[in-house]
């Protein structure tokens, strides 16, 4: 089993999938890490639409720009935010944050089972609430396939350690551990 780091790491987008089907109980895996993570006044308002029809796979790939890989992945999951109004005190939309704990924490787990993700957000809101018979009122934060990656993806290049933070006060943007 790798440690978190490992983890971190090795978690990338998946942008190719085998068409093995991801058994049960791996997805309840997956969206019990989910149903674990934090989210503002810990409200979990959240629900995930679980999608295997490939009828309906094919139906997100074209609302999705075309990107094939999206209904070839076995499973995609719709991540939905129930109160997409709430904001918090500062001045941040909840929903953004809370759904983005959320997914990573799924895309974590997946990686742990040996599945690969990618967090989707070139889509068409009202045609993907449409196909998944989500009320108006809600906002599908991420379309997330899933499933065995049919290749190694890649690693991307990361910015070092010292390029991203500062101490006490922001020093800009290229300052870096300063």
């Amino acid at each position: 089993m790798k440690d978190f780091m490992d983890l971190a790491r090795s978690r990338c987008s998946t942008r190719a999938y085998k068409e093995d089907p991801v058994p049960e109980a791996d997805i309840l895996t997956v969206l019990e890490a989910a149903r674990l993570a934090p989210s503002a006044s810990n409200k979990q308002p959240w629900h995930f639409v679980v999608v295997r029809d490939p009828g309906r796979r094919a139906e997100l790939t074209r609302i999705a720009g075309g990107q094939r890989f999206v209904g070839e992945a076995p499973v995609v999951i719709a991540a939905v935010a129930l109160d997409p109004d709430r904001v918090m005190t500062c001045d941040v939309p909840s929903y953004a944050v809370d759904l983005s704990i959320a997914v990573d924490h799924m895309t974590l787990a997946a990686e742990e089972l040996g599945l690969g993700t990618c967090w989707i957000g070139l889509f068409d809101q009202d045609e993907a609430r449409e196909i998944l018979g989500i009320p108006a009122d809600k906002k599908i934060v991420t379309l997330l396939p899933m499933g065995y990656p049919a290749a190694t993806p890649k690693p991307k290049r990361r910015k070092e350690l010292a390029e991203i933070y500062s101490w006490e006060t922001f020093s800009g943007e290229e300052a870096g551990g300063e």
